[in-house]
């Protein structure tokens, strides 16, 4: 029986809030697209007067379909070249989804997408539905076919992982503007010591260029070696602006509620850098250089009113 005018209205009303939990629990936004159209077709395909909650039973053939996603995900990141990290999402992007609430604005920020990757696919799930969307738990148990005891004792579990890879903290924006501003000025100082006082002891700077994109196998580690990385990278050269196809106007933004670098030339997104910034300084640098994961936050950045960039690299 074809869709009703209604019943795509119905749909398309709950979008938004499927399009955030699929790229909560796939870290790619073009797969959650995918999942969000596929969970479309089922809909298209069910008898959909016999559902009595519209709105659950979207929930839960989205989670199933990016539960199958994230197991297939796991096998081909074995393979991926390099470092493995999530597309980034500009400020007002929906599929960043709610924000009221600071469990919300962490279960979508660059440092708790990379750490979920260490989750299995139904702690993933548990976690994103819980924290970010306060689900009870039992919708939850309803939704993965779990034992309401058994979806609380996942979620504990999920939650104690993320909570061991970091402290959450929440840093004024002008605060931290300041300190991004006062890093690219350090960075681009040609000294080492300026960038090493902005930096914690065991800070870190990750890059994923996909293999398509120059891009270190392994993440520098502490504080010397990462203000080092960084110095080089600032340091003007004719083979970076042959790799990177000229001079990037360098920005200053937000990507998934935290502070973050961007790169443009004519208008394309060559990289986004994403900062962990805690009151002992900055934690960690997360670099996309990967261009298939930069497509969303270029058409972003065109549509947004960006201002001037703070200079020209390389």
């Amino acid at each position: 029986m074809p869709l009703t005018v209604q019943d795509v209205d119905r749909f398309e009303a709950s979008r938004p809030r499927l399009e955030a939990i699929a790229y909560r629990l796939l870290g790619s936004a073009s797969e959650a697209e995918d999942a969000v159209q596929d969970t479309f077709l089922r809909w298209q395909a069910a008898d959909v007067d016999r559902i009595e909650v519209p709105e659950a039973w979207l929930t839960k053939a989205l989670t199933n379909l990016c539960l199958n996603q994230l197991t297939s995900a796991r096998a081909r990141r074995e393979t991926y070249v390099g470092e493995w990290l999530p597309e980034p999402l500009l400020t007002g992007d929906r599929m960043l989804g709610p924000a009221d609430t600071a469990e919300q604005r962490d279960s979508v920020s660059y440092a708790v997408l990379t750490l979920m990757e260490r989750l299995s696919p139904n702690e993933r799930a548990v976690y994103v539905l819980r924290e970010a969307f306060g689900y009870p738990h039992r919708e939850i148990a309803e939704i993965l076919d779990l034992t309401e005891a058994a979806a609380q004792q996942i979620f504990h579990r999920a939650k104690k992982h993320i909570a061991h890879g970091r402290t959450r903290t929440e840093i004024d924006g002008a605060a931290a503007r300041r300190i991004v501003e006062e890093f690219l000025a350090a960075a681009t100082s040609g000294r080492t010591e300026p960038l090493v006082r902005l930096l914690t002891e065991d800070a870190v700077a990750i890059g994923d260029g996909g293999g398509k994109v120059p891009a270190r196998a392994k993440a520098f580690e502490g504080a010397l070696a990462v203000a080092k990385f960084m110095r080089g990278l600032f340091k003007p050269s004719k083979a970076k602006r042959n790799i990177a196809g000229g001079s990037p106007d360098v920005h200053v933004t937000t990507a998934n509620g935290a502070p973050a670098v961007l790169a443009v030339i004519d208008g394309r997104v060559i990289g986004v850098m994403c900062l962990e910034i805690t009151p002992e300084g900055i934690a960690a640098f997360r670099n996309q250089v990967n261009p298939d994961k930069l497509e969303r936050a270029t058409r972003r950045w065109a549509a947004s009113d960006h201002g001037e960039p703070l200079f020209r690299a390389f």
